[in-house]
């Protein structure tokens, strides 16, 4: 199982900007598809965004296509993902999972999660 640690989360205006981060420990972490998912109080789980192992596939969900941006390094087997323009209602905890799997935004399709990071949307 691969263990992830999310961070970068915290309190961000409107219009702001805030960078995650998901960190693993094992070098196979570049063999990973890593997905960024959030959930607020009282809603569902939503898939972000996700990224293949070798960079050449991203995807990213509709409420926050041309805001945020996945990245990777696997040098230092971190996966970033760059959030601008954010809004009150990207207020939620924010969680990064992996799979060795081809996999989209469904969060069933991952087997490895982290323990979340919070980001706060206010004025």
């Amino acid at each position: 199982q691969l263990q992830l640690v999310e961070s970068g989360g915290g309190l961000v205006q409107p219009g702001g900007s805030l960078r995650l981060s998901c960190a693993a420990s094992d070098i196979t972490f570049q063999y990973y598809t890593i997905g960024w998912f959030r959930q607020a109080p009282g809603k569902v789980r939503e898939g972000l965004s996700c990224i293949s192992p070798n960079s050449v596939r991203t995807k990213y969900g509709d409420s926050v296509k041309g805001r945020f941006t996945i990245s990777r390094d696997n040098a230092q087997n971190t996966v970033y993902l760059q959030m601008n323009s954010l809004k009150p209602e990207d207020t939620a905890t924010y969680y990064c999972a992996a799979t060795r799997v081809v996999a989209g935004l469904g969060d069933y399709e991952y087997s490895d999660w982290g323990q979340g990071t919070q980001v706060t949307v206010s004025s």
